[in-house]
C-alpha cells in the first residue's frame, strides 16, 4: 500500500501527486489537515526519519510559533503533540511506500524509489 500524506494545496504535494499519477502508480492520499495523523504514525515517522527531517523549520507556520512552542520540538512526545496540533509544520509530502518513508519530493528521488 502506498500512501502520500500532505496538504492538497501545497505545491510540493501537488507535484508528487501529479508525478505518481503520471507514472500510473496507485496510491491513497491522506490529508493530514482534514484527517489528522495519529500519534503512533507520527512516532513511527520520527523514529524512522528523525524529528529534524520531519519538522519543516523553514515554513511560515514554524516561524509564527512562539519560542515556547518551538521548544516542544526537542522532545519526541511533546513534538508529536505539536505536530498533531499544527500539521502544517510537518515537512511534506510524506510518502509511505509499503513502509519505506520519504519526506519531500524530487522527481529523481521518486524515480529511484519506484524504479522508473
Amino acid at each position: 500500500m502506498i500512501t502520500l500524506y500532505g496538504i492538497p494545496n501545497c505545491d510540493t504535494v501537488k507535484k508528487a501527486r501529479t508525478w505518481l499519477s503520471s507514472q500510473g502508480i496507485d496510491f491513497a492520499f491522506h490529508d493530514f489537515k482534514k484527517q489528522g495523523t495519529d500519534a503512533a504514525t507520527l512516532r513511527h515517522w520520527a523514529t524512522e526519519i528523525g524529528l529534524d527531517t520531519l519538522i519543516n523549520k523553514k515554513g511560515t507556520t514554524w516561524r509564527a510559533l512562539s519560542e515556547e512552542e518551538k521548544s516542544l520540538a526537542a522532545n519526541l512526545e511533546s513534538a508529536i503533540a505539536l505536530l498533531q496540533a499544527k500539521p502544517s509544520i510537518i515537512k511534506r509530502p510524506v510518502l509511505d511506500n509499503n513502509g519505506q518513508l520519504r519526506v519531500g519530493f524530487t522527481e529523481t528521488d521518486y524515480q529511484e524509489v519506484f524504479g522508473k
